[in-house]
């Protein structure tokens, strides 16, 4: 009897509750609506007050600044720093692991293609190369020596194979021995300048590990990382502008190159755009590169700042024929560089408020200047 009483109590108490929160929220509903109703009822009594004969507010007429909507072209773009490098850019090591012995080149130092960039310490490999060149002196002579005596009817065919044998493969054997110390040099694989080098005399040098950077320049490329976000706005052949704060020049090209993977660590991807040599750039020299993602020819366009948010939507003030301001409300689209693209709301020859908008209401009598 007990439990059935305190479950009783708990699912009134619970009910209870519900039916409150559910009351609340429809309260506060009702509430709502109806302090909106007032605000447009206390509004329009504004407004007729403010422009009834004899008011302040009907005779100030407020000088402003218009801008004539006229169909124009509108791009919008993309921002990102961006950085200068060659086209060609390699890490040069040795093919074989060994101590630095000599440098032979500096940083700024033009370099052309297969040429020693520095000399690792071959000393055994010498050594073996010396002493096969003992060995191939005897064996050649031993050659020869066959040879002769074969045209004088002398000795046998196998000796003389044998000897010919014997010294083709001493022959063979120091080829192998003099690749195997070219391994032992740091050899440039392209012609261009050296950028740094990051090995010094002494220093145990590897494939693959710290060399001489070589970067060629008769082509250049600039390299810039955007964020995953962009990924499928920005493609291969958009048009891009170039600012350098060292230059006075803006280059216009175009996105030579759009990667399609996502880094799986920083989240973003390469583009770059590709250059002709131009004694003008320098590698690492930065920039800010736009990349146009969007293009339109004939846009109505409004600055930004004019767009006032409010509760109904984006809205900005035109100055009608009567010269009064009027509320008009817009849907927006692409901006860039402080414009905004007016998708709907306006019409071409509409006069935008630009300047002094923020002192006008709608109805307000304005000054255009």
């Amino acid at each position: 009897m007990k439990r059935t009483v305190y479950l009783l109590i708990t699912s009134l108490i619970l009910a209870s509750c519900g039916g409150g929160q559910k009351g609340k929220s429809a309260n506060t509903a009702e509430e709502l609506t109806k302090l909106k109703k007032e605000r447009a009822t206390l509004d329009e009594k504004i407004q007729k007050l403010e422009a009834a004969p004899g008011s302040d507010s009907a005779k100030k007429v407020v000088p402003v600044s218009i801008l004539e909507m006229q169909p124009t072209e509108f791009n919008s773009y993309v921002e990102v720093q961006a950085q200068v490098n060659g086209d060609q850019n390699v890490n040069a090591t040795p093919q074989a692991p060994g101590i630095i012995k000599q440098l032979l080149v500096k940083v700024g130092q033009h370099v052309s293609k297969g040429q020693t960039l520095a000399l690792l310490d071959a000393a055994m490999v010498e050594q073996q190369i010396k002493a096969l060149d003992a060995q191939l002196t005897l064996q050649k002579a031993l050659y020869e020596k066959q040879q002769t005596l074969w045209k004088q009817n002398i000795g046998t065919e196998v000796q003389l194979m044998s000897a010919k044998a014997q010294y083709e493969a001493t022959t063979k054997q120091k080829a192998a021995m003099v690749a195997q110390r070219n391994m032992y040099a740091i050899k440039s694989p392209i012609s261009g300048t050296v950028d740094a080098v990051n090995i010094k005399e002494g220093e145990a040098a590897a494939p693959g590990a710290n060399g001489v950077h070589v970067v060629s320049f008769e082509k250049l490329k600039v390299q810039a990382t955007l964020g995953e976000n962009y990924l499928g706005q920005v493609k291969q052949g958009d048009k891009v502008n170039l600012i350098f704060s060292d230059l006075t020049d803006t280059l216009h090209t175009t996105l030579s190159y759009v990667s399609e993977s996502v880094d799986p660590i920083s989240r973003a991807f390469q583009v770059e755009v590709h250059l002709n040599a131009n004694n003008k750039l320098h590698p690492n020299m930065s920039c800010k590169m736009q990349i146009a993602n969007y293009h339109r020819k004939d846009a109505l366009i409004v600055p930004v700042s004019v767009i006032q948010h409010t509760a109904e939507g984006d809205m900005l003030y035109v100055a009608n024929n009567d010269n009064k301001a009027k509320a008009v409300y817009v849907k927006t689209g692409r901006n860039s560089n402080g414009k905004v693209e007016i998708l709907s709301g306006l019409n071409v020859g509409d006069k935008v408020i630009i300047q002094g908008f923020e002192d006008v209401y709608d109805g307000q009598k304005v000054a255009m200047q």
